[in-house]
């Protein structure tokens, strides 16, 4: 099990399973959504996360027709998205987590719409899209 929460600690929660398909997204919705040059999400079943405390601090933006993206109404933290058509998942943005993880990342995608000021480095494979073989283009 891991937790996190929000910058201010009014939202909190638990991961009670595996975190799948971490990436790090450079693409501009990401950009602004984390104001930074990419976010770092992973998959989680929907069963699997608890949000312990926050219930009404927590509020979302359909940033696109069926996705929305759920953030603390105090301090403006993203803690997740979810999908409409994937009503069994949600994606994390791994950076609100606050124990120890052993998954790790396995990509970079929308690597052609990173920030003209960013620079990728490291070895993990670079795509211009979602990575093959997602089935979720959440």
């Amino acid at each position: 099990m891991v937790t996190g929460g929000c910058l201010c600690g009014s939202v909190r929660f638990e991961i009670r399973g595996p975190i799948r398909n971490i990436v790090h997204c450079h693409c501009s919705q990401c950009r602004k959504a984390q104001g930074s040059a990419f976010a770092t999400n992973g998959i989680v079943n929907a069963a699997d996360f608890r949000l312990l405390g926050g219930h009404d601090a927590l509020t979302g933006y359909e940033s696109s027709p069926g996705q929305t993206k759920y953030f603390c109404k105090v301090c403006g933290s993203p803690i997740l998205s979810q999908t409409a058509a994937r009503p069994g998942q949600v994606r994390v943005r791994l950076g609100t987590i606050e124990s120890a993880i052993e998954e790790r990342p396995m990509a970079h995608i929308f690597a052609s719409s990173k920030a003209n000021w960013e620079t990728i480095c490291g070895d993990l494979p670079q795509y211009d899209a979602y990575e093959p073989g997602r089935d979720d283009p959440q």
